[in-house]
């Protein structure tokens, strides 16, 4: 039985760890968190993604925990309302799509896993090529050798930069940052999000039916020096000299920001490689392929990811040269389309000036009354529904279908 390790315990990592699972390998998960993180923000599964879910049996499962957010509601520096849109353009969502809490999908996946060992609070400290396998040394302690490595730890990969190199060879960044934490649910208004949009910044803060507290999330361009990705002081700093003046409730959230224990701080950056695996170590999701949360695509391309990498191995009987080639040979395309529509996207997230932001809530205000509207809903949609379909999934093995 082929012995795989997967770095981190996110989306991809708990994906693929089921997949390998029914296709006869053995798979262990090792994550530098202590625990499962219940933390983050809504995101969106879709096209592709959904099948994943559907062919493991949680379609139904992750649809009952729907955020069911109905509209973001724009409002001005002094809270008074700029104007509304519906649910039918938040990211393309068109009923087929699905819009969850991140740590919701990945407790749920990880939950699925069944007898899968996960090793919690630890992290790979060294990889070192051996004959027939990679030998793992783990921070935590202990020597362990693997026939096959697979990095699923995010943007800022422990795997990528131990087998592929410093992380700025490979990140592109797009010139903004983002900042995500829990705040005291009396910001939020339940089902809406409240968006405030200033020059080059954006605020937005919601809260999803029953919740005990909201999200804010703040956009803004990217620092000049950028805090190292685990020190939070200096992240909250940052974030606070970002939004230095700015109107609304920003210094309220700012101060909540600031007390924050979840508080998510990074740099809306993609993810590009030439390859995604060398030797028997391989990258999945964000680590090897990360579009930027500006794409709404960074869950979906996680879950298709570990969907075809797995099948990929499988297909191969666990040889890494002839899996990973499979792998990168269907994937490479469907990543391409969805990381071109990070860019896209940004630009109507953050407005760069106030002619922008009134020519966009202007839009906003009449497109209910204008001739046409499922059409303009139709074209906003179209491009995000064609990238999350843009791929053939391989069959399921037959105990799955």
């Amino acid at each position: 039985m082929t012995d795989v390790l997967i770095s981190g315990a996110g989306v991809a990592g708990p994906t693929l760890a089921w997949w390998l699972r029914r296709h006869g390998f053995r798979p262990t998960v090792v994550e530098r968190a202590p625990a499962l993180r219940d933390g983050g923000y809504k995101v969106d599964v879709r096209g592709a993604a959904l099948t994943v879910l559907d062919r493991m049996g949680l379609l139904e499962q992750v649809r009952r925990r729907d955020t069911g957010m109905r509209s973001a509601r724009f409002v001005d520096a002094s809270g008074a309302p700029l104007a509304t849109m519906d649910a039918a353009l938040f990211g393309g969502r068109e009923g087929d799509d699905v819009e969850v809490m991140r740590g919701d999908l990945a407790r749920l996946l990880v939950e699925a896993t069944g007898d899968v060992e996960y090793r919690f609070g630890d992290s790979i400290a060294a990889l070192e090529p051996a004959a027939g396998g990679v030998d793992v040394t783990f921070a935590g302690g202990g020597r362990r050798r693997f026939d096959l490595v697979v990095g699923a730890d995010g943007l800022h990969s422990t795997v990528r930069r131990l087998a592929f190199g410093p992380a700025d060879e490979h990140l592109r960044p797009l010139g903004h940052h983002i900042a995500i934490c829990t705040v005291p649910a009396e910001f939020g208004e339940e089902r809406v999000e409240l968006m405030h949009p200033a020059p080059g910044r954006t605020v937005g803060v919601y809260r999803t039916a029953g919740a005990p507290d909201a999200r804010a999330l703040f956009l803004f361009p990217s620092p000049a020096e950028e805090p190292d990705h685990r020190d939070l002081p200096a992240q909250r700093a940052a974030l606070a000299r970002a939004f230095a003046g700015a109107g609304w409730r920003v210094p309220e959230l700012l101060a909540a920001a600031a007390d924050a224990p979840d508080l998510y701080f990074a740099p809306m950056s993609q993810v590009r490689m030439d390859r995604w695996s060398t030797g028997r170590i391989a990258l999945v999701g964000d680590a090897g392929h990360g579009p930027s949360p500006a794409s709404g695509q960074g869950t979906s391309l996680g879950l298709v990811g570990a969907y075809v990498l797995a099948a990929s191995l499988a297909e191969a009987g666990g040889d890494p040269v002839a899996g990973f080639a499979g792998y990168e040979r269907r994937m490479r395309p469907f990543v391409t389309a969805n990381q071109r529509l990070a860019e896209r996207n940004l630009e109507g997230m953050v407005l760069s000036s106030a002619a922008r932001i009134r020519f966009q809530t202007l839009m906003l205000r009449l497109m209910p009354r204008l001739p046409g509207r499922e059409r303009m809903i139709r074209r906003v949609t179209e491009p995000i529904r064609r990238a999350a379909t843009a791929i053939t999934l391989p069959d399921a093995p037959a105990a799955t279908r």
